[in-house]
């Protein structure tokens, strides 16, 4: 019983998994949580901009929101992630580097896999099946004709 029910979840998060942008919105997030924790290492490289540092802390949650929304609303997946690059780029100048790179590339593989990623493509498992299938009728021998003879 709770075989089946651990095989539902994860079939039904597959299929949740397969309708939205889910690498790149989790790369996105992840970069964007990276860069807002390294804000408080000891390795003091922050530019202050603005009241406080505000930019340092508003560029971060800006990737970390793009990601998560990305995930929610794949419709406007273009937006969040031309807006989820940019700040990534920013986070170079405003936090520590862009979270010693981690986070600025994170967030940059994130917003092209966001961007790239279409709604519509045919799933990995049912292209494998299609073209085992294609080559396997292009393997197969040729049927055997009956009535050569022929009598019209």
């Amino acid at each position: 019983m709770p075989g089946d029910r651990r095989r539902g979840f994860r079939a039904a998060f597959r299929d949740w998994r397969s309708g939205r942008p889910f690498w790149g919105g989790l790369l996105l997030a992840l970069g964007g949580a990276e860069v807002l924790f390294t804000m408080k290492a000891s390795f003091k490289v922050v530019i202050h901009v603005g009241m406080q540092g505000a930019a340092g802390y508003l560029l971060p949650v800006v990737m970390l929101l793009c990601g998560v929304l990305a995930l929610v609303n794949p419709a406007q997946r273009l937006f969040y992630s031309l807006i989820g690059v940019l700040a990534s780029l920013g986070t170079w100048i405003t936090s520590n580097l862009g979270g010693f790179l981690v986070g600025l590339l994170l967030g940059c593989v994130g917003s092209c896999l966001v961007f790239g990623w279409l709604p519509d493509q045919e799933s990995r498992r049912d292209r494998r099946r299609r073209r085992k299938a294609a080559r396997a009728a292009r393997t197969a021998p040729p049927p055997l004709e009956q009535g050569a003879g022929g009598t019209a």
